[in-house]
């Protein structure tokens, strides 16, 4: 599947989560990244990928890195939305 229609199916499957987003789960799901740990185990599997040295197992797990990380981009773009619709509500960094 590719990865727009992939993404389009998450942010379906999602929307209603979205919607039970409150000001300050929102807030935290805006400044939610990585751990470095996990970041530099997505690049090393990045690098891999892009010089062709990945195994079918590393593969799989990239793909769920990037599954996850594509789950979190769409639940984190909607947070924004959901201030940008309501900039009374703003989004303080913690």
């Amino acid at each position: 599947m590719k990865r727009r229609n992939r993404s389009a199916i998450l942010g379906q499957l999602l929307e209603p989560v979205a919607r039970c987003l409150n000001i300050e789960a929102a807030r935290e799901l805006v400044h939610l990244k990585a751990s470095a740990k996990v970041q530099a185990r997505v690049d090393e599997l990045a690098r891999k990928c892009n010089e062709g040295e990945m195994t079918p197992a590393a593969r799989l797990e990239y793909e769920r890195y990037v599954t996850a990380g594509t789950l979190i981009a769409i639940l984190q773009a909607e947070a924004r939305w959901l201030f940008a619709k309501n900039p009374s509500l703003g989004d303080s960094s913690h």
